[in-house]
């Protein structure tokens, strides 16, 4: 992902990983794959504590600006706002340790600030997609028994019915520039308050192995579960890219590199790796509150970007959209995709937009790894694969049975590594279903390896739908298709889908004498879920094919009806 006029320094080789490993095995004796990169030491530190540890190197560079509204602050004053913010929070809400406080909000350039601002308090961050509906709402609210949210002014009153529905009472902070709405806390008067004692902060009492973050995966399978990201976790996924795998370019006082933050910041891919792992090497963000065609070229065209992170909706639209132009992409020296796979076709009408070859690589990862897992280095083009091991990571490639398979053939990919999470918050069993032999973790992807390390994604044994790079559980969706008054059972799988990648398709059997038609299950289930978890097509069966155990034969559905 680089242009053609390379800025690295000499001492630095982007290929060195491509040549040591082919220079040297990977694999144990146990067919156990090893990280070819040299280990990377972590420090004992709080992602806060990290993020700010170099401030004093690019203290009056700006860290992060609104692409569409040019609001901006400089690293001094993200790190002084968000001190400000966490006494407040100590202070005037009486956040303790390990209290979990919400933010639901789009991206924009006071994420940074509400994010260390928490961390600083002593609180969990758990993140919210700011389309959930207040159905969604309610629930994430008591999984992750939040104390605090912090939210747009537009999406006060959705919180305050997602409270109703919880039968909850606790504050609101919203993000207001216009009007405060009633019954809801200034932010802006919380982070200007330059009179509050910060000396509350020394009753903070959080270590590198707490937990720092609290965002909702389906894992594998099933409903939405807690990850217990500790700030261990997250300080290691940011060092371990700062290796051979790294993508940027040092900040001095004449350099900085910049990035577009369109990647949504509630989900992990954009919050540890655009956001936490960027920020930590003092680079520009540049931030827009959800992609539109207009908005982000024209942010492109105004802003320097040199590192791009995106999901394959994305790199698709740059090769595909008319009005993109090789002036957009002027400036843009590598290109990041991962949450989904991407065919090598759309990756050259990339660099056809752009009139010549951007580095490109894809990675891979999970909520629950931190989430980067692998990167393919620069100078591979090996498009279909996900690249190697980040350091500290070791890998089994394993059958049912959990037997170690070793280089070439396909089975389920586990991982272990410091990025691992620590687990599912207060789901023994769902803990025990992913973790194998002590600290493995399964990751639910089919994969192979070959003898040098390079792992390709085979296929998925996980049910999830992916919706534009985003998750959506079938158990979810079949649960609400369930709460109609007319549906005995329901089933949900994913079909291709050419502009989203999947979308969810469901399958209904009525109660007996019951009478519903398409549209009314379809607009049922919009009123309770996020637009991208909709359904739009609903077939009526007299039963849903189902193994003895009572498991929803989902292959079977594709099968006969998806094809």
């Amino acid at each position: 992902m680089s242009t053609i006029i390379f800025r690295f320094r000499p001492k630095f080789s982007r290929f060195c990983l491509s040549a040591c490993v082919r220079e040297k095995s990977v694999w144990t004796s146990e067919k156990i794959l090893t990280s070819a990169s040299k280990e990377v030491d972590i420090p004992n530190l709080t992602v806060d504590q990290y993020l700010f540890s170099n401030l004093e190197k690019w203290a009056t560079k700006t860290a992060v600006i609104c692409g569409h509204t040019n609001r901006q602050y400089t690293y001094e004053e993200v790190y002084k706002k968000s001190r400000i913010f966490a006494a407040n929070l100590r202070r005037k809400f009486k956040i303790k340790d390990g209290d979990a406080v919400t933010v639901l909000l789009p991206n924009a350039p006071e994420f940074p600030i509400i994010t260390f601002g928490i961390l600083a308090a002593g609180g969990v961050v758990t993140t919210m997609n700011p389309v959930y509906t207040a159905y969604e709402i309610q629930r994430q609210i008591l999984l992750s028994e939040t104390t605090l949210i912090i939210t747009n002014e537009d999406l006060v009153p959705t919180v305050k019915e997602a409270l109703k529905l919880a039968e909850k009472d606790f504050p609101i902070i919203s993000l207001n520039f216009k009007n405060k709405p009633e019954g809801t806390a200034s932010f802006k008067e919380l982070v200007d308050d330059d009179h509050v004692d910060i000396s509350i902060l020394k009753e903070v009492n959080r270590k590198h192995d707490d937990v720092a973050f609290l965002p909702y995966s389906s894992g594998t399978t099933g409903l939405p579960k807690g990850v217990q990201l500790i700030n261990r976790n997250i300080v290691a996924n940011c060092e371990q890219q700062n290796t051979d795998f790294r993508q940027y370019e040092y900040t001095t006082e004449s350099h900085q590199d910049s990035t577009l933050a369109v990647l949504p910041l509630f989900h992990l891919y954009g919050l540890s790796i655009c956001m936490l792992h960027k920020m930590s090497v003092g680079m520009k963000l540049v931030t827009l509150p959800k992609f539109q065609p207009d908005m982000f070229l024209n942010t492109m065209l105004a802003n320097r970007i040199d590192l791009m992170y995106l999901a394959p909706p994305m790199v698709m639209f740059l090769g595909a959209y008319p009005q993109v132009t090789a002036k957009h992409l002027e400036h843009v020296r590598a290109v990041t995709s991962g949450a989904a796979p991407l065919p090598s076709a759309d990756i050259q009408r990339l660099f056809e937009k752009a009139e010549r070859e951007i580095q490109f690589c894809q990675g891979y990862g999970l909520t629950e790894t931190s989430p980067l897992i692998s990167l393919t280095p620069f100078g591979e083009k090996t498009y279909e694969d996900v690249g190697y091991l980040l350091p500290n990571m070791y890998c089994r490639i394993v059958d049912e049975k959990m037997n170690n398979l070793g280089p070439g053939a396909v089975g389920e990919l586990i991982v272990k590594g410091p990025n691992v999470m620590k687990g599912y918050l207060k789901n023994p069993q769902a803990n025990s279903e992913v973790f194998v032999d002590g600290d493995w973790f399964r990751t639910g992807d089919l994969a192979k390896i070959n003898e040098n390390g390079l792992i390709t994604i085979a296929d998925r044994l996980k049910e999830l739908i992916k919706v534009k790079g985003y998750q959506v559980p079938p158990a979810e969706l079949e649960n609400v298709l369930k709460e109609h008054p007319a549906i005995l059972d329901a089933a949900v799988v994913g079909v291709p889908d050419t502009v989203t990648g999947e979308r969810p398709r469901g399958f209904v059997v009525l109660k007996p004498e019951a009478k519903a038609n398409d549209k009314d299950i379809m607009e049922f289930v919009s009123k309770r879920v996020a637009p991208y978890k909709k359904i739009n097509e609903i077939t009526f069966l007299k039963e849903i094919p189902k193994n003895p155990s009572g498991k929803i034969l989902r292959k079977s559905l594709k099968e006969q009806y998806c094809k």
